[in-house]
């Protein structure tokens, strides 16, 4: 009995520091997302970093150059969402009138339609909650957070630098503050990490490129407007598990029947539906949730919570946050269940359970016939 009060004890703690831990995250958010930016940037440019200093290029040289990179890459990406959104967003009152004049048709045969059954209601079932400025305001707002991330993008520079540079004399710390065995396991721990990180990242930007690139030219060949806006949101929004790619389908759609009519709009969302359908449900959960070690099913929490935790940047960082603490959970024995039960079912953490809980099944069966 004191054993089994013991392990409740014990289970109530965890839960008790976790929920002060997870308080203290969403508090601390402000803090947080430029500081997850920056470490997520380092591990991703360490690679380059030690290619770079392997040729002798000086530290210094190396890190600059990446910098440039990063600033130049970032500053494409805001300089071309917010320019053709901002463009967009002036010209949302005049796509709200040619709503209002398409829509109003289609409500009121829809309305007479009802009337023939005996179902009386109000003539106004769409544009009552559907404004295009609204759905439009909502990417400006999405490209206006984007732009405030930008606007932290010196201090999340700045502390990547750092971060670089401590690259090399890391090592030599830990075996300064844990010993030499334990510090051996850590720097283990931080390769799996990175490894998993990085993994991810290529997966990721490859199968969201081949999403942008499509996009791009659907849309193109559809005569909508803004096409490279579109392909660039889905490429971006495609980080975001399960549901990025609905979030950058619904104004490129909206704009399509818009701008065009409602069968372009059609030809357009069953686009964006194929696309999702092949890149989100056959090559996303095969390549994705199996190389990184997830079930799905925690990959769609996980968006959830981080979400919940860090707002939009904590969706983007999801997957290789929750990657990180499976890894260090699975490092402890008490924590290694919490591991395996984020783990796929192709994950070897699981696989091996299961082969050791076969084995001793097994073995009770000849033990006791």
């Amino acid at each position: 009995m004191g054993d089994d009060a013991t392990k409740v004890n014990r289970i109530l703690l965890n839960l008790a520091a976790f929920i002060v831990i997870v308080a203290g995250m969403r508090a601390a958010s402000t803090l947080l997302v430029p500081f997850l930016l920056a470490l997520f940037l380092s591990v991703l440019c360490s690679t380059p970093l030690r290619w770079l200093t392997d040729r002798h290029i000086p530290r210094v040289i190396a890190v600059t150059v990446l910098v440039l990179v990063i600033l130049s890459v970032g500053t494409l990406i805001g300089g071309l969402l917010g320019t053709t959104a901002f463009d967009l967003g002036r010209s949302a009152a005049q796509y709200d009138q040619v709503f209002s004049r398409q829509v109003a048709a289609f409500e009121i045969s829809i309305a007479g339609w009802l009337q023939r059954f005996g179902v009386v209601g109000s003539e106004q079932i769409l544009s009552d909650y559907v404004e295009p400025s609204r759905l439009f305001g909502f990417l400006q707002e999405g490209v206006a957070n984007l732009g405030q991330v930008l606007a932290n993008g010196f201090l999340i520079l700045l502390t990547m630098v750092f971060m670089l540079f401590e690259l090399s004399s890391f090592p030599t710390k830990l075996r300064a503050a844990l010993g030499e065995r334990d510090a051996t396991e850590a720097r283990e721990n931080f390769q799996r990490v990175g490894v998993a990180i990085k993994r991810y990242v290529a997966l990721k930007t490859v199968i969201s490129l081949g999403t942008g690139i499509t996009i791009t030219i659907l849309m193109a060949l559809l005569g909508v407007d803004y096409p490279i806006l579109w392909g660039v949101l889905a490429f971006l929004l495609n980080y975001i598990p399960n549901i990025g790619s609905i979030i950058a389908a619904i104004p490129a759609v909206l704009l399509a029947w818009l701008q065009i009519g409602p069968g372009t709009a059609i030809i357009a969302a069953l686009g964006f539906l194929v696309v999702n359908v092949i890149m989100g449900n056959i090559v996303e959960p095969k390549v994705m949730g199996y190389r990184v070690g997830l079930s799905t099913l925690v990959v769609f929490i996980s968006l959830v919570f981080w979400g919940w935790i860090l707002g939009p940047v904590g969706m983007l960082l999801s997957v290789p946050l929750t990657v990180m603490f499976r890894i260090v959970l699975g490092t402890n024995e008490s924590t290694r269940w919490i591991a395996i039960l984020l783990g796929s079912e192709r994950s070897g953490a699981l696989k091996a359970a299961v082969e050791a809980e076969v084995s001793l099944a097994m073995g009770e069966e000849v033990t006791h016939p």
